[in-house]
């Protein structure tokens, strides 16, 4: 079964279709890996399909939606919560446990706990009950009921306003977005200095020479971008405070998404876009999908799936807009700016005056929201090397490995990717030495979004 360390679920803080119904026989235990049923048993043996039952739909208004919008909870509600429990249907479970997330009453989150948990069949054995459900719900791929993504716009929405451009149909996976804690942050471009109750983003942010940051340290983590013959450095302490840059760098405009959660500083042309489509202004939503940040265009609220760059819903998605990525190099500040003494970084001040470790502090023990199954392979956060080959075949490097090869001096290669060091960091080119746009991560992230990735070995 699980261990806490799997389970445990901060108090403040994708890419497949929304699955409305689907029989049971889709869903059979037979289909899931041996390692999911290992660590989460069996699925129910019945999951029914298609529409829920008239008085099925009249409960579930009644409880997510009608309680809501009267701010009150009461017989009505205590009534339709035990029809729920009692018509078996697991798929409801997702729902419960979305309200689950914004609950604020102790006996009313045991009594969701409890439905939710006799919904899928399992006894809960940590405090943190939201985020074990939730795990259970991914591991089992247990599917949604038609009209799901309505009742948990209205949860959502009711909680946090500026939500409602965002959560509308597209090619994203609603079940497995939660919430990360925070507001959407909406301010308008180029006037990130505004005060906000958000993960506030950086435009167009302020940068000293590398002789000028005597702030930093040597050791200091940093994720260092080339552009055209142009270098930048974009200090961790700062990123892990600001977790989206909309930047200029060698002439080209990036939109540059840190999440905290999945170890992954990534850089993503916002330029060259088609004809009657404006440069995208990438902003955290305050949402996240398996642990990793959900980002939108500020102009249209068109939604990315920030791992792949692939706008999923809105205006951009219509237009197919796939954003092309620029390789990030995780290394030190020392080594960075003793390879590319000309290199820019960003102002001490757009950290705020904080200095979080989240790696070596909150996440320490493994991810603190929900993320169900994780490709055994390697262990969920090693820290790995993503890039896509010409064939379009995702692939991870172990990163340790490949860093202690390419200092021996070995060819470390898949495909027509090979890595090469850079500044005490690793980046991936192609045969002809031409940048790959490949990034760090950790492995649960990377093997979560590229479900079939390919995995180096020496």
């Amino acid at each position: 079964m699980k261990s806490l360390s799997r389970t445990a679920i901060a108090a403040g803080f994708a890419v497949l279709s929304l699955l409305a119904a689907v029989p049971a026989s889709a869903q059979g235990q037979e289909t899931l890996p041996n390692y999911v049923t290992e660590e989460f048993g069996h699925p129910p043996a019945s999951i029914p399909s298609g529409a829920l039952s008239d008085d099925l739909t009249r409960a579930v208004r009644t409880v997510f939606v009608d309680s809501l919008e009267s701010s009150a909870w009461g017989r009505d509600q205590n009534i339709a919560l035990e029809e729920i429990k009692a018509s078996g249907d697991p798929r409801l479970a997702w729902i419960v446990t979305d309200m689950m997330r914004f609950t604020w009453r102790q006996s009313f989150d045991d009594a969701l706990a409890e439905t939710a948990s006799e919904l899928l069949g399992v006894t809960l054995e940590t405090p943190h009950r939201w985020g074990e459900l939730t795990d259970y719900l991914i591991a089992w791929d247990i599917p949604a009921y038609p009209g799901y993504l309505d009742t948990k716009r209205a949860i959502f929405t009711n909680f946090v306003p500026g939500w409602e451009r965002i959560f509308i149909e597209g090619e994203i996976d609603w079940r497995l977005v939660s919430w990360g804690g925070v507001p959407i942050d909406n301010r308008p471009y180029d006037r990130t200095e505004i005060p906000c109750n958000c993960i506030p983003a950086a435009d167009n942010p302020l940068t000293s020479s590398a002789e000028d940051a005597t702030w930093l340290k040597d050791d200091d983590i940093v994720f260092g971008i080339g552009i055209n013959g142009e270098y930048r450095a974009y200090p961790r302490q700062i990123m892990e405070v600001r977790e989206m840059v909309n930047d200029t760098l060698g002439g080209r405009d990036l939109g540059i998404p840190y999440c905290t959660l999945c170890g992954a500083a990534q850089a993503y042309f916002t330029d060259e876009m088609p004809v009657g489509v404006k440069r995208p202004v990438l902003r955290t939503s305050g949402l996240l999908s398996r642990s990793n940040k959900v980002m939108f265009d500020l102009r249209t609220y068109s939604v990315f799936d920030t791992f792949l760059g692939k706008a999923v819903t809105g205006p951009l998605a219509d237009r197919g807009i796939v954003l092309k990525q620029a390789t990030v190099v995780t290394t030190d500040w020392g080594t960075w700016k003793k390879q590319h003494p000309e290199t820019t970084v960003l102002l001490e001040r757009y950290a705020l005056g904080r200095n979080f470790n989240f790696r070596e502090g909150r996440d320490a023990n493994g991810p603190i929201f929900p993320i169900g199954d994780v490709d055994p392979r390697l262990p969920v956060q090693e820290d790995i090397i993503g890039v896509v080959t010409a064939s379009g075949t995702p692939v991870a490097f172990r990163r340790s490995t490949a860093m202690l090869a390419l200092r021996e001096g070995a060819d470390v290669s898949f495909e027509n990717v090979r890595l090469e060091l850079d500044a005490g960091g690793i980046r991936a080119v192609d045969r002809d030495g031409s940048d790959l746009g490949s990034h760090q991560a950790f492995w649960f992230a990377w093997s979560q979004f590229y479900e079939n990735t390919a995995l180096w070995k020496p």
